[in-house]
């Protein structure tokens, strides 16, 4: 497939999760290397098609800001793909713990599976959770649906909330639609929340900004898909190289603030 082509089909991609995302990203941009004039619109557009993913932000800023960004892509693809969010979290998760999710939460699940002595709460957030439901029932896991409706029942049996990052900026993160209301819940209830933000989702502060307006963007707020929640919700994070308190540089940026993805590509 021409690279052109397979970045297009990447663009049109929906419902895939971050890590695979990346990888066919990398892969794509990887094969520009003989147009390398190409690769900044091309890291551009990608973002403008999947705005909310902090992964893809972070991918094109780290490439767009290396002198070797085609050797890098590969590197960065298996970054992603070897996040080890998941075990940190298996790790630490109480004995027969009861979790309280929001909609399709795949470090979560990762860590359920791995456990397999958990009970899933799955909160709906815009029909993602019934496919998290099946997912966790095809490994055996106990799992139940829980309507947005039942938020407050569901934080209320859960030992730990589990809310994760689709991207980070230094005070705030964006997560699934719902989270905000069930962090909010969590915290009047004295529950322990934790935030699961996994490789590539911290950005610095100019990108964080952008993704932030271009969610928004021609919307009202109660018709954006996801939300914007305060770091001071969240006990404790897990990321790839463990667990730790939210101290100011929990989530500090892994990449540089690339201005050039700032730009809108003539699509």
């Amino acid at each position: 497939m021409h690279p052109i082509e397979h970045l297009r089909y990447v663009a049109r991609a929906t419902g895939a999760d971050p890590t695979s995302l990346v990888g066919e990203t990398a892969i794509a941009l990887r094969g520009l290397q003989n147009e390398p004039a190409g690769l900044v619109l091309a890291c551009r557009r990608i973002i403008e098609r999947h705005p909310t993913v902090g992964p893809l932000w972070w991918l094109c800023a780290k490439l767009l800001s290396s002198p070797e960004p085609f050797e890098l892509a590969d590197e960065l693809a298996a970054e992603i793909s070897g996040d080890a969010s998941a075990a940190h979290l298996a790790r630490v998760l109480p004995d027969e713990a009861t979790l309280c999710v929001v909609g399709w939460s795949p470090v979560a699940m990762q860590a359920a599976v791995q456990r397999g002595d958990c009970r899933v709460l799955v909160i709906d957030s815009h029909g993602d959770g019934q496919a998290a439901v099946n997912a966790l029932e095809r490994a055996d896991v106990s799992v139940e649906y829980v309507a947005l409706e039942g938020a407050a029942g569901a934080v209320a049996m859960a030992d730990v909330v589990i809310i994760e990052a689709l991207a980070c900026g230094p005070t705030q993160v964006l997560c699934a639609g719902g989270s905000h209301g069930v962090a909010s819940i969590a915290y009047c209830a004295s529950q322990p929340a934790w935030l699961v933000a996994g490789v590539g989702t911290r950005l610095p502060e100019p990108l964080w900004s952008a993704m932030k307006d271009r969610v928004v963007e021609g919307r009202e707020l109660f018709e954006v898909a996801t939300d914007v929640v305060a770091v001071e919700m969240f006990a404790k994070v897990i990321g790839t190289l463990g667990v730790s308190v939210l101290t100011p540089d929990a989530l500090a940026a892994e990449c540089a603030p690339t201005t050039e993805l700032l730009r809108k590509s003539a699509m």
